[in-house]
């Protein structure tokens, strides 16, 4: 299954508008911008995204690139455990 990646618009003064467009060339990716995701406290502070439903965050833009596919490397791994 493909990772869907979502972004907030709310939280492109983050510069996540960057990091969006990045994945989005990846064709492994499933990437969805939204108006809002409704995490207003935390769309404030930091950069953040969710990956398959649950929240990414980090410090900073390139964080949160890190973390990302960090995220999408354990997917990956889970899903080749349920295969054996």
């Amino acid at each position: 299954m493909r990772p869907i990646i979502e972004f907030c618009v709310n939280n492109m003064h983050h510069g996540t508008d960057v990091l969006m467009k990045e994945l989005e060339q990846n064709p492994d990716y499933d990437v969805i911008e939204y108006g809002c995701l409704g995490n207003c406290g935390e769309c404030y502070m930091f950069p953040f995204a969710y990956v398959n439903g649950e929240i990414v965050a980090a410090e900073t833009v390139d964080e949160l690139r890190t973390r990302i596919l960090d995220e999408i490397e354990q997917i990956k791994q889970w899903e080749q455990l349920d295969i054996d």
